[in-house]
């Protein structure tokens, strides 16, 4: 028996309350600091990693996350849940199996077109969000000429091993109706090889398969 998640209000969100809200505080934006930021978004082609997201009311799913550039990223949900959320490189795809719906939008619209766009220049519309930890940087993402589009703050951890010295912990995203959720990444992987062929999708239809 399939179980019913309640999910639908941080779908397209995606991801936003802070991954470390207790550590963080605002300062002045520093430039090397969101230079790093471009270099790590600009060095990660490919990336997958386990997560588990949750909704500003505490609800948790978990699943493997696969990200190629430009444009295609795939949330691929434990068994039990019976959605997909995919981008095709065009276009962002919230998938229900259960009911037989498919909901789909630009991706370029999304919060999630930062790490998904290499052309994106993040100095227009990024600033970096200081935190009392020397080893955590949090960059906050937002066009305030397309509210209707969201803000999402990403988290990183310093880290030598990682592209650009940088590890990204996870994200939250703020849609436009205010829907909250947060995105944190375990297992990350860099820059191996990913077919195309993993952001394919079965079309939903009652019951069917993903």
């Amino acid at each position: 028996m399939i179980r019913r998640f309640p999910i639908r209000p941080f779908v397209p969100a995606l991801a936003v309350a802070l991954v470390a809200p207790a550590a963080i505080h605002a300062q002045a934006p520093q430039q090397n600091d969101l230079a790093a930021v471009q270099r790590h978004l600009a060095a990660v082609n490919t990336m997958t990693a386990s997560f588990s997201q949750a909704d500003r009311n505490g609800r948790v799913l978990t699943g493997q996350l696969t990200l190629k550039k430009p444009g295609k990223i795939r949330f691929q949900y434990e068994k039990s849940v019976p959605i997909l959320i995919v981008s095709d490189g065009k276009s962002l795809y919230f998938l229900d199996y259960q009911v037989g719906q498919k909901q789909r939008w630009p991706i370029g619209n999304s919060p999630l077109g930062i790490l998904l766009n290499p052309a994106r220049d993040a100095s227009r519309y990024a600033k970096v969000v200081r935190s009392t930890d020397p080893n955590i940087l949090s960059v906050e993402a937002y066009d305030p000429k397309r509210p209707e589009y969201g803000r999402i703050t990403m988290i990183f951890a310093r880290q030598a091993s990682a592209p650009a010295g940088l590890m990204l912990q996870g994200w939250v995203a703020l849609d436009a109706q205010a829907n909250r959720t947060t995105v944190r990444l375990s297992n990350q992987r860099f820059n191996a090889p990913v077919a195309d062929s993993a952001f394919r999708f079965n079309e939903p239809r009652r019951g069917g398969s993903r």
